[in-house]
């Protein structure tokens, strides 16, 4: 089952550029859905974590920031996390380089300063012939196969996928829980992580000095000596 819905989105106000469902009939994207995605598009800000699963009732919302955008999806939840997560830096790749080539240099501009809902729906096409190569883990797979040199390096990048956090939706959404608490939660875990490597160090120096500092003493010691009897005299 490829993902459901994929929405493209401005991150300073969460304004939709471009959005595609699934043309699946026997897999119908709800209202609801469609408005959860809203949300979580508009609850977003420049201080929001840079990636996020949050999970809704049977399916999951992924999405990552780029480039002052955000590329959200939905799936099912027993689609595999890296295949979506490399699903949407195949979108991103996609919708950049399309806005690059339409607009050049000033696409940033045309971002900025559109007022109108889905401007950009004309390259819908191409978000949805990706979303038929994500089919399944198999075909995402299959299709990734067919260009082992351009996304070697994304399979790199998401070395640490399993690492991203995941949210239930009502944390977000119905409990006004804000997406930049989380980005702090998250940096305030990377310090502790960082001053328990650092005070994991200066342990470990401590226990060599007093392993081996007497030796050293010791050692320089003698040295002294014998260059005073045999340099000095």
């Amino acid at each position: 089952m490829p993902p459901l819905l994929t929405q493209v989105a401005r991150l300073s106000d969460g304004l939709p550029l471009v959005a595609t469902m699934t043309s699946n009939p026997g897999v119908p994207v709800s209202s609801k859905q469609q408005q959860e995605a809203k949300d979580i598009l508009r609850s977003l800000t420049h201080q929001s974590p840079g990636r996020l699963s949050i999970v809704s009732d049977g399916n999951i919302f992924y999405y990552m920031v780029r480039e002052s955008l955000c590329y959200l999806t939905m799936t099912e939840k027993s689609y595999p996390k890296r295949m979506a997560f490399l699903y949407l830096e195949e979108v991103a790749d996609a919708i950049l380089m399309e806005l690059t080539n339409e607009y050049q240099n000033n696409w940033r501009s045309e971002v900025d300063q559109t007022a109108r809902p889905f401007r950009f729906i004309h390259y819908d096409p191409i978000i949805q012939r990706l979303q038929r190569g994500y089919r399944d883990s198999k075909a995402a797979n299959t299709s990734s196969g067919n260009n082992n040199a351009s996304n070697s390096q994304l399979r790199d990048d998401l070395g640490d996928i399993q690492n991203i956090m995941r949210m239930n939706i009502d944390e977000i959404l119905n409990r006004g829980e804000k997406l930049e608490h989380v980005s702090n939660i998250s940096a305030e875990l990377q310090q502790k992580s960082k001053d328990f490597k650092w005070g994991a160090k200066k342990l470990t120096w401590q226990a060599r000095m007093q392993q081996y500092g007497p030796v050293v003493a010791i050692s320089s010691l003698v040295l002294m000596v014998l260059y005073y009897k045999f340099f000095m005299f």
